[in-house]
């Protein structure tokens, strides 16, 4: 699918149930920057390759990060980078992570997943890669 960025931004905002698409490039917003500083390497650029719009430029401008974060770490990361609660950053985690996964081909998110601790594979909504 070729993925415009009203498309990407269409999909994240019905998965999240916003009301309009400026909730959803907020969402969009938060989540890449955190994921950004947590990939490293070909595996973010080809990821954000992929994206719509400036979208890869929120994955390839985050600094990296001095540690891995749990997805529970991940959640709150999320949380603080939005000041929203950990409910809404779980939305648009929900929301965002999802419509990564079908952005990117089954090879590189196997990748991106081996980069991220344990159990980041059910933020994206899949399994983790054995």
């Amino acid at each position: 699918m070729n993925w415009t960025l009203d498309t990407f931004l269409t999909q994240v905002t019905e998965r999240a149930g916003y009301d309009g698409p400026e909730q959803g490039a907020r969402a969009v917003q938060n989540v890449l920057e955190v994921l950004g500083a947590h990939l490293v390497g070909d595996d973010r650029t080809d990821l954000a390759a992929l994206l719509p719009g400036g979208c890869g430029a929120l994955l390839t401008t985050s600094e990296p990060a001095s540690e891995p974060l749990t997805p529970a770490s991940f959640v709150e990361a999320v949380a603080d980078r939005s000041h929203e609660d950990l409910a809404e950053a779980r939305r648009e985690i929900d929301a965002v992570l999802p419509t990564l996964a079908e952005v990117a081909d089954q090879a590189l998110l196997r990748r991106l997943l081996t980069q991220l601790p344990p159990g980041h594979a059910g933020l994206f909504g899949r399994t983790d890669p054995g």
